[in-house]
Order: C-alpha cells, then structure tokens, then sequence
C-alpha cells in the first residue's frame, strides 16, 4: 500500500515536472483516482516541501489552486553533473582563462558524438532520433519525441541534469545543439527554447529533408 502511495507521488512530481503547474482537477483527470485521493497526496507533497500551491486567478468563480514544484522538488530528479562541478570549472577558468571552458566542453561534444554515433549505425532517420531520445533519458533528461509532420520531430528535454553548469556556461548547449546536428549529419536542428533562458522546458526542432512515416 505504501509503495503504490509512493508511486501516485512519484507520478504527480513527473507531472509536475513536465507541465509546470497543475491544478487538482487536472491531475484527478491524469492520475484517473479521486479529489479526495489527489488532495491528501498534495498535503503530503506539500509537507515534505517538495511541491507548492498559489492562487490564480480566473475570469469567473473563485481562483483556482495551482501547483508546481518547489526548489528541494527539483532536486527530486536527476543531477548527474558528469564529475565536474561549476566551482571547478570556475578554477580551471580563472587559471588557464576562457579558452580552456570552450575546449573542455569541445572535447566533451566530440565524446558525446562519437557515443551517440556508435548506437545510430544502420538505422533510419526515424529510429535515429527516436534512440536519441532514449539516450537522453539514459543521461536523466526525462525526454520525449513528437513527429509533428512529415518534415519535422520535437524533441523536449523536461529535466537538465546539468543545469546549473549550463545557467553558467551557455557553451554547453551550443555543443548540446552541435552534437545533434553532428549526430544526425544535418544543419537543421532548431533549439526553439532552453530552460537556461528562463524557459520550462529545453525544446529542439529536427527537419528532415524528405517525408519521413514510422
């Protein structure tokens, strides 16, 4: 009994994650259980100082409770900061200067491709950006993958295992960036929105050249 209670927080904390903030009717609609079930869920969240609610307001009615993940929730998920550390990175900069940061995160985008490229041999486009995505989830970055046409996929990152390095040295998404278009052998990948710009989420176009069907 427990562990499935632990299960429905997980759930909620995942969906709070990837929305940003819910209300109890829609996580009652998401989870399929009862308000009543959903609220004293919310209050166990909420006491363990992992989600927080605030008030907004509506065009009519009273204003509706919303929730969304506190600080120590985001903490909930994957940090994997891959053995560095920002202070370190600041001590390699302040000795060695810029240049040493760009090619630190240079060499880390050439290992990144040449893994990736290893698990993409003999597959389609399809396949290859679909096992990107898998990849990612592997590194903690909670992804997933919309075909939005036939020319073109979203790819949207919910978590950023390494956040606070990429808030302090933006080069990490431009090699991020970089690695995807080395990976899949194009130019047209498109960063449309990055969580360290203030943005919820880190979101990327991939166009293909040609119709492309599961």
């Amino acid at each position: 009994m427990n562990r499935h209670h632990s299960n429905t927080r997980d759930l909620i904390l995942d969906l709070l994650k990837k929305e940003v903030s819910l209300a109890v009717n829609d996580l009652t609609n998401r989870l399929n259980i009862t308000h009543m079930a959903v609220r004293k869920h919310l209050s166990i969240l909420e006491k363990d100082e992992l989600i927080q609610s605030k008030e907004m307001k509506q065009s009519m009615g009273r204003p509706l409770q919303v929730y969304s993940l506190t600080q120590k929730g985001e903490r909930h998920f994957p940090q994997n900061y891959e053995g560095i550390s920002v202070e370190f990175l600041k001590d390699i900069e302040e000795i060695h200067g810029d240049d040493s940061i760009q090619l630190l995160f240079n060499k880390r985008e050439d290992r990144l491709t040449e893994e990736y490229k290893s698990r993409l041999r003999q597959k389609t486009t399809v396949e290859k950006i679909k096992e990107i995505a898998n990849i990612q989830n592997e590194k903690g970055y909670m992804a997933s993958v919309t075909q939005m046409d036939d020319h073109t996929f979203e790819l949207v990152e919910y978590n950023c295992p390494i956040y606070s390095i990429a808030k302090e040295y933006k080069v990490a998404c431009q090699c991020e960036t970089n690695m995807f278009k080395r990976v899949l052998e194009t130019d047209t990948v498109q960063r449309v929105s990055c969580k360290t710009e203030g943005d919820n989420h880190c979101t990327f176009l991939f166009h293909t050249n040609r119709t492309v069907k599961d």
